[in-house]
């Protein structure tokens, strides 16, 4: 692995911080326990404990990475979704274009770990932010920030602060399309994107450099609706280069894509073609296919359209422990909103681990029905055995909501083999 400043991440120290890890490492380096190898069933670790799974994130890598490459796309994955160098780190190694960031906190963590190119998809107005960013482009010739801008006033105010700071680059912007009326950030309306784009081309302090969006806010999504949205998107591009307004710029990025409808994205980009005055960048920014998940992506995936194009697996585990059986149908385990991704869907009982013999079995009959901060509350199917002491892994649904719960995640083999440990910044 390319070391993007990771060493650090190794000699930091485990204690308390770390919840879930072994209590009697606590002084060992994270790079010295990762080395013990340990099990996650008997190696010292307390529940609930989040798993990552080692086999499932190297697949998902692969797949996004030849699913870009088959179509022609440069790759920036939204980083927001783990806010993991170490994961960056093996995106960038498998060829992605840079990260894809929503703030300057976000982008402060990819540079402290080397990231030469990043996405801010958002409208950056905060001065002391673009402060910043001025310093960083100052002091690295080779690190590029790209961001959105959706109106006049954005430019006002980056401009203003960009002058202030002295900055001697200047900042690549992208006008971002909004999906509709009523929907996130971006402008309405083209004829507001080209007043939005007429304003940054004629800035000391910024560089147009292309069109953006996010075509999950489309209203209703789905694969003719987005596809929609999408040539609105590249129409976008054409007209600002027929104006012009692209002029002294070596290439033009054009980018969307989430995790939901990259397939249409694909789709829209492919037959783009190269109809520009200069080399089209078509990137492609999609996020939570690194962990996946066991229900909402899982439904959601384009691989379940165009299956012959890959697929995707959950990598993620939450092992929590029976801790109380008061009535025959109910039982709770000691993970709840603390732990657990609930934004969309509850959690899902995957997998029982009996707490005598190891044995692992289907969780059958067992179903989430509510989270308390510290407890998840189970139905218990009459029949179905289920004992104190038992362990119950929980599939996850939306990863960018479970991350950011653990600092420090075990990478583990299917045997329970703990080979590493994931670090995030939240």
């Amino acid at each position: 692995m390319v070391d993007f400043g990771l060493k650090a991440l190794r000699d930091d120290v485990v204690d308390h911080r770390f919840k879930g890890l072994p209590p009697d490492a606590e002084g060992l380096t994270v790079g010295a326990l990762a080395e013990e190898r340990r099990n996650l069933f008997h190696g010292g670790f307390t529940t609930p404990v989040l798993a990552l799974s080692a086999e499932a994130l190297e697949h998902n890598l692969a797949a996004l990475q030849r699913y870009t490459e088959r179509h022609g796309l440069a790759f920036a994955p939204h980083g927001k979704t783990s806010m993991a160098p170490q994961l960056f780190a093996r995106q960038l190694e498998r060829g992605a274009w840079g990260i894809t960031v929503a703030t300057v906190a976000q982008a402060r963590v990819c540079r402290a770990f080397g990231v030469r190119r990043v996405f801010l998809a958002n409208q950056l107005v905060d001065a002391a932010g673009l402060r910043w960013v001025a310093r960083e482009l100052a002091a690295d010739p080779e690190f590029r920030l790209v961001c959105y801008v959706d109106a006049v006033r954005g430019v006002e105010l980056m401009e203003a602060a960009l002058r202030e700071a002295g900055a001697g680059r200047r900042l690549d912007v992208v006008v971002e399309l909004g999906a509709a009326d009523g929907a996130r950030t971006g402008v309405r309306r083209e004829a507001e994107g080209v007043e939005v784009a007429r304003a940054a081309a004629a800035s000391a302090a910024l560089r147009l450099v292309g069109v953006a969006g996010y075509e999950g806010e489309v209203p209703e999504p789905d694969v003719a609706s987005v596809t929609a949205w999408m040539r609105r998107l590249t129409a976008l591009a054409q007209y600002l280069d027929g104006l012009g307004l692209f002029e002294g710029v070596d290439e033009v990025l054009v980018s969307a894509g989430g995790s939901a409808w990259f397939d249409a994205v694909a789709d829209v980009l492919e037959e783009f073609g190269q109809p520009l005055s200069v080399p089209v960048v078509k990137l492609l920014r999609s996020g939570a296919y690194v962990s996946h998940d066991d229900e909402h992506y899982r439904a959601l995936t384009p691989f379940n359209r165009v299956p012959d194009e890959g697929g995707l697996r959950a990598a993620f585990t939450l092992w929590t422990q029976v801790v109380s059986r008061p009535e025959p149908g109910q039982a709770f385990v000691n993970a709840g909103k603390r732990d657990a991704a609930h934004d969309l869907h509850l959690p899902r009982p995957m997998l029982v681990r009996d707490g005598d013999t190891g044995a692992v079995r289907p969780a059958h009959g067992l179903t989430v029905t509510a989270l308390s901060d510290q407890h998840a509350w189970l139905r218990v199917a009459e029949g179905t055995e289920l004992a104190v002491g038992d362990w119950v892994g929980l599939g996850m649904s939306h990863p960018c909501t479970i991350f950011d719960k653990w600092q420090l995640i075990p990478l583990a083999t299917a045997d329970g083999t703990v080979t590493d440990y994931v670090r995030t910044f939240f």
